[in-house]
């Protein structure tokens, strides 16, 4: 396609004029064709697999790499993919959590209190999504990249530990909640990126019973901000759907690399990952910012 990628250049800048918002209305009456095509449909299927995969191992929604994938594979500007990952995180998440509960490695109360916290955060994450400028929001999401992949070079976790409930401890969890929440609107992640760092590092409890935890907190963060994605329009939802799918499937195997995987391993082969994506979503930062340059001179 041609069009979405020159919109994707062009949004880099701060405002998009009234006639590129016009040709933009006309690829929105064409993308119903385009996502008939074999082709679509394979790509979203292999950012599922990969995103399902790096979801069970990790203990994320997938849609910190999800997101550059659906740009880089299907044509998707920033806000778009953002909402179009989150869609495909419900799903995985309900997966990913289930089997993480089989193993006991799930601590369903400090979840449903981290999702109480993170569906008033996705409200707040999913009205900036539709506000905020494409540069804005391309920059933001590489720097959370950077942040979590510097984090798990240096936060060597461990097998043990649990988490204590208290009064502070509550309102610290909804605290990690509503952090959760607007990134994950924002972004169009699932939020274990915040989830897991914060309580290994702050609540101390393992690195599984992390991930488990964060999976089933993002089920009802994500499906709140898919909602209000599909409400204002920015998400094909037949398209998060068939990724969903095929990121679930993938899911399963991904739990069984993380209990075969040593915690340390497990978190530099993220950051790593993590880092290569940044790169990539950097280099077409800057590309665009160029491209819009050229097209005001």
């Amino acid at each position: 396609m041609i069009i979405p990628p020159l919109l994707d250049r062009v949004a880099g800048g701060d405002r998009v004029a009234a006639p590129l918002a016009s040709i933009e209305a006309m690829s929105d009456t064409t993308a119903p064709l385009d996502r008939r095509r074999p082709r679509h449909i394979l790509s979203l299927i292999l950012v599922g697999v990969i995103g399902g995969v790096l979801s069970g191992a990790f203990g994320v929604g997938g849609g910190i790499v999800m997101v550059p994938l659906f740009m880089w594979l299907t044509g998707l500007d920033q806000r778009r993919a953002s909402a179009t990952s989150l869609v495909a995180i419900v799903p995985t998440a309900i997966a990913g959590s289930i089997s993480y509960l089989v193993n006991g490695e799930v601590d369903v109360l400090a979840a449903l209190i981290i999702a109480a916290g993170g569906i008033g955060g996705s409200f707040i994450g999913t009205r900036l999504l539709k506000s905020l400028p494409l540069g804005w929001l391309r920059w933001l999401f590489i720097a959370l990249m950077v942040l979590v992949a510097v984090r798990l070079f240096f936060e060597v976790p461990g097998r043990d530990g649990e988490l204590v409930l208290s009064v502070g401890t509550v309102f610290a969890l909804l605290a990690v909640g509503l952090v959760m929440g607007v990134a994950s609107g924002l972004f169009g992640i699932g939020g274990g990126v915040v989830v897991v760092p914060a309580l290994v590092a702050i609540f101390g409890i393992s690195d599984l019973l992390a991930k488990g935890t964060s999976l089933l907190a993002m089920v009802p963060t994500a499906l709140s901000g898919s909602f209000f994605n599909v409400r204002n329009g920015l998400v094909h939802p037949l398209d998060g759907i068939i990724t969903g799918l095929a990121a679930t499937a993938a899911s399963f195997g991904g739990v069984a690399i993380a209990f075969l995987l040593p915690p340390r391993l497990s978190a530099v082969l993220f950051a790593i990952l993590v880092l290569v994506a940044a790169a990539q979503l950097t280099v077409r930062a800057v590309r665009a910012q160029r491209a819009a340059r050229g097209s005001r001179d």
